[in-house]
């Protein structure tokens, strides 16, 4: 079957080939886009807690796919699932380090995201599963250290700075610091983000 191949048969087709065919039969990319584009969503929504970002992250991830889509290279089965979610989290990484920054320019300049149906943000958030990801945090949370517990309390949670947190905990600053990237690191490895 070559890139011929019909939009019935396109099913049974690996995402590898449908990604190379589609640089001469871009319809095929949409095959592509159905197959990936509810598990990314989940993947940006339990990262971000946010369906608008999520929503827009999964956007973002397509649409570089699609203008990229020559430079990918088959390197056998799941390849090309891997490389749209290396995409994706290089999307989600200058995301949320320029979060604050587009947040702003977005502000200034009037523009605004196109927005979410309730029907839609409440879909998402059903993928997502809010409920079960809070109990899985808890959860991952209760086994931390007591002190990255209270350290991850005071700075994440009430949002002091770090030399308020080493003042309350009765350490320096340095000490406030690891302990919140120790308590971060353990809580990402338990919840496998």
């Amino acid at each position: 079957m070559g890139y011929e191949a019909t939009e019935a048969q396109t099913s049974s087709t690996s995402d590898e080939d449908l990604l190379e065919w589609s640089v001469d039969r871009s319809s095929l990319f949409g095959e592509l886009y159905r197959r990936h584009a509810q598990a990314m969503l989940v993947f940006f929504g339990r990262r971000t807690l946010d369906a608008q970002v999520a929503a827009d992250l999964v956007a973002e991830t397509f649409a570089d796919a699609y203008a990229g889509r020559r430079t990918f290279r088959d390197r056998g089965p799941g390849s090309a699932a891997a490389w749209l979610y290396t995409i994706g989290r290089r999307k989600l990484a200058r995301c949320t380090r320029r979060h604050m920054v587009e947040q702003e320019a977005r502000r200034r300049l009037g523009y605004a995201s196109a927005p979410l149906s309730e029907e839609d943000t409440a879909r998402i958030e059903e993928l997502i599963d809010f409920e079960a990801l809070g109990r899985a945090v808890a959860g991952a949370f209760r086994h931390l250290r007591v002190k990255q517990r209270d350290a991850l309390t005071l700075r994440i949670l009430e949002g002091r700075s770090y030399a308020e947190s080493a003042m309350l905990l009765g350490c320096s600053e340095e000490v406030a610091r690891a302990r919140v990237s120790r308590g971060l690191k353990r809580l990402a490895a338990e919840l496998e983000f």
